[in-house]
């Protein structure tokens, strides 16, 4: 006698996996308050990334500290999304930093680290002009 789910999924559906790398962009594996790892390559200092790089010489520690000088580096990118890092929690940034985004017609979206790591992974899959900044502590 076959069982109801046997009869519902027969041997010849069984869907394989495989576990691809992409390829046309950097990948973020995981991400905290205090690291993250883009193919295979462990950061711990504040960073933006790009689909193509990491710009590690990104001088901000907290949100606390963040000022809109700080956000020029990720505007000249000229992204039409960013990701904005927090840390463990999300956290907003000042008003001066929100608005220097929103006068250049630049999207923010403030989220902690690991959602900001795997909505980076979605948007860059699918060839978006998405930029992350993390902050690290």
């Amino acid at each position: 006698m076959q069982s109801s789910l046997e009869s519902r999924c027969p041997s010849e559906a069984i869907v394989e996996l495989n576990l691809e790398r992409p390829q046309d962009y950097l990948f973020v594996h995981r991400a905290d308050a205090h690291g993250v790892v883009v193919a295979n390559q462990r950061y711990s200092t504040s960073i933006i990334l790009t689909r193509d790089k990491v710009i590690d010489s990104w001088a901000v520690a907290d949100i606390a500290t963040l000022e809109p000088a700080n956000v020029k580096p990720i505007l000249a990118l000229k992204p039409d999304v960013v990701l904005l890092g927090t840390g463990a929690h999300q956290q907003f940034p000042s008003q001066a930093v929100l608005a220097a985004f929103l006068q250049s017609g630049v999207g923010v979206e403030v989220m902690d680290n690991a959602a900001a790591a795997r909505t980076w992974d979605i948007l860059a899959s699918e060839g978006r002009s998405v930029v992350a900044a993390f902050i690290l502590a």
